[in-house]
């Protein structure tokens, strides 16, 4: 798989009956968020990178290949965008199976421009089992690897999520939001994500971008940009630690996690000792003493200056 560098521009302008939508963003990262309540303008940001949508003016750069330069008179149709494009729904081909679903993307895609592998991308997605049923006997999650995978065998340069998880259930999610990750970290394409759920962003976002009535209402690294309180409702509001499981308490079912300015323990995570892992702790839940605190609900307790 390509793309060692993940250069992302979007400067748009663009009025569609009475939505505008006036954004411009960078990102380095491997995967980019776009978050924001329905009607933000996400999928229509999603859209115009695709190809879908001719915006009025503006620019969409991908690792300095321009996809769109209204200036320059540049708009390269979608098929030639190389880009992978996965909805809310799988939209897999029901009379195929799943293997002659991934093969799908393969087949149209030039024999010079395939770098992804039919077996890398069934390991990374846990789907091999799965490759002679067809899309109705699949859960909800199944399809959904089913339909990055076939993404990902058409060799994008880009890939595009927009809301994958949002027709699944908390356990499909859960079951799922594994393989984004490793997706995120092995397969070397850069990702942009939609979503407006805050713990999806939060565990999976390298760079947030905000979006607000079709504009963008603040963007940069997750860390800084959760950290704004001025962005969020109170319920939301809060601060992202990087940390590493340490050890698991089996009997409590709890787990034990290492951050930069201690231990913090949280309900069992099935991971290794040793994994890196993400926490988001909401402004809400945190209390301030100048003494080691005594007799509080609060089990962690972190020294501050």
């Amino acid at each position: 798989m390509q793309c060692e560098r993940y250069g992302l521009e979007v400067e748009i302008r663009h009025r569609q009956g009475d939505f505008a939508l006036d954004i411009g963003f960078r990102s380095e990262g491997r995967l980019t968020a776009l978050f924001g309540r329905s009607g933000a303008g996400k999928t229509s940001v999603v859209n115009v990178i695709a190809g879908l949508v001719r915006p009025q003016h503006g620019r969409v750069v991908v690792d300095g290949r321009p996809l769109v330069d209204t200036e320059r008179r540049i708009f390269l149709p979608p098929h030639r965008r190389r880009i992978g494009y996965v909805f809310q729904e799988g939209r897999l081909f029901p009379h195929l199976t799943v293997r002659q679903n991934l093969l799908y993307g393969h087949w149209f895609t030039p024999k010079a421009d395939r770098g992804a592998e039919f077996g890398r991308v069934v390991e990374l997605l846990g789907i091999g089992a799965l490759l002679e049923r067809r899309p109705a006997g699949l859960s909800g999650g199944e399809k959904q690897r089913v339909a990055i995978g076939r993404a990902l065998l058409s060799s994008p340069r880009l890939l595009l999520m927009d809301e994958p998880l949002a027709a699944l259930d908390e356990a499909r999610k859960a079951e799922i939001l594994p393989y984004v990750e490793r997706l995120r970290d092995e397969a070397r394409i850069p990702i942009v994500y939609v979503s407006h759920a805050m713990a999806e962003v939060t565990r999976l976002a390298a760079t947030l971008v905000v979006l607000a009535e079709g504009r963008v209402a603040a963007s940069g690294p997750l860390r800084e940009v959760m950290g704004r309180a001025d962005l969020f409702p109170r319920a939301e509001a809060g601060a992202v630690l990087e940390a590493v499981v340490e050890d698991h308490d089996d009997r409590w079912q709890l787990t034990r996690l290492r951050v930069a300015a201690g231990f913090l323990t949280v309900p069992r995570i099935e991971r290794p000792a040793g994994s890196p892992v993400r926490i988001r702790i909401r402004a809400r839940d945190v209390m301030l003493a100048t003494l080691a605190p005594d007799h509080l609900s609060a089990l962690n307790v972190l020294p501050a200056t």
